[in-house]
């Protein structure tokens, strides 16, 4: 009479079952398990929370003045925060951040900031993104000629520094936040492209896609329904990351003048309009610049995280 012993159970490095949950499950948990990726999430919620609840949560209207309010207030520019909880008398109205050089006030201008920054960010990895994985996968799969063509046009814009680029492609279709969307979406195209292209290579040539040619399917299913789908773990990672750089470029052309033009409350145009009162209005300084660092924080600590998580080799079976 033989005995079966029960096969060992197959566990990742972290001792997760790899039998009894997906690899998305695995992933997950991984990622809230890591500190600095659940203090990401918790910043980048908290961010989204604010845009979308923007219009309850900002007590004024954005771009009018105090002088325009109804009923108006008398107040001057720059004028420091003011909370009534906090101390500041009674009858002075109350701006939790101040007031600005045009005396807006400054908290509503920061919580509307939040939404476009958001916007700004995601729509632009999107735009790059949508395009990169089109030329790398279309580069990766057939090679020769048209992966030349289109590496040598991705390393034509990887020669040049991302923001200097940028701020030339706005500087030729003019300023506007719509122009540095684009410009900024154009610069980042090459970073996914070589990423999407490499993943590919490597893929193109599995068993799975050899069993795919062999069973009669088309360029199109092989490419985009089994070898792309293969693809997009580098490319969460990368979109990720490239959101926190899309939102500090949009704020570094926004403080240069090229980019969110007045009165939009875009962080980095706010920053720049008071980037000379440092020493006698500090807080209008300080309150942008700490949205931008926070929010470039969450994404890059999300990355990171997604970037441990989704790592093969965390998937190594003992």
């Amino acid at each position: 009479m033989t005995t079966q012993t029960a096969s060992p159970l197959k566990l990742d490095t972290e001792g997760l079952s790899l039998d009894s949950v997906s690899l998305w499950q695995i992933t997950r948990r991984r990622l809230f398990r890591r500190k600095s990726s659940l203090l990401g999430m918790i910043i980048l919620a908290i961010l989204i929370v604010i845009a979308l609840t923007a219009q309850w949560i900002a007590p004024y209207d954005p771009i009018l003045s105090m002088l325009d309010a109804n009923p108006p207030q008398d107040i001057g520019k720059r004028s420091s925060p003011c909370i009534h909880a906090l101390g500041c008398a009674v009858d002075q109205p109350q701006h939790i951040m101040g007031t600005d050089g045009n005396i807006r006030d400054e908290f509503s201008r920061m919580v509307y900031g939040a939404r476009l920054s958001l916007l700004i960010g995601i729509s632009t990895v999107t735009f790059a993104i949508i395009i990169g994985t089109v030329l790398g996968a279309l580069g990766g799969y057939f090679g020769g000629w048209i992966d030349n063509i289109i590496m040598r046009v991705m390393d034509v814009l990887l020669a040049f520094p991302s923001l200097l680029l940028a701020i030339a492609i706005v500087t030729v279709i003019g300023p506007g936040l719509i122009n540095a969307l684009i410009a900024i979406g154009i610069v980042s195209i090459p970073a996914y492209a070589r990423v999407v292209r490499g993943s590919v290579l490597s893929i193109r040539e599995m068993d799975f896609v050899s069993a795919s040619r062999a069973l009669g399917g088309n360029t199109y299913d092989i490419l985009f329904r089994r070898i792309l789908p293969n693809a997009l773990t580098p490319l969460i990672v990368q979109g990720t990351l490239g959101i926190a750089s899309a939102i500090l470029d949009a704020a570094a052309l926004s403080f240069l003048g090229l980019g969110a033009q007045p009165p939009t409350p875009e962080w980095g145009s706010m920053l720049g309009a008071e980037r000379n009162q440092v020493f006698t209005a500090p807080h209008l300084v300080f309150y942008p610049g700490l949205a931008i660092m926070l929010t470039v924080l969450a994404f890059n600590l999300l990355g990171d995280g997604l970037r441990d998580a989704l790592d093969p080799r965390l998937a190594h079976m003992s």
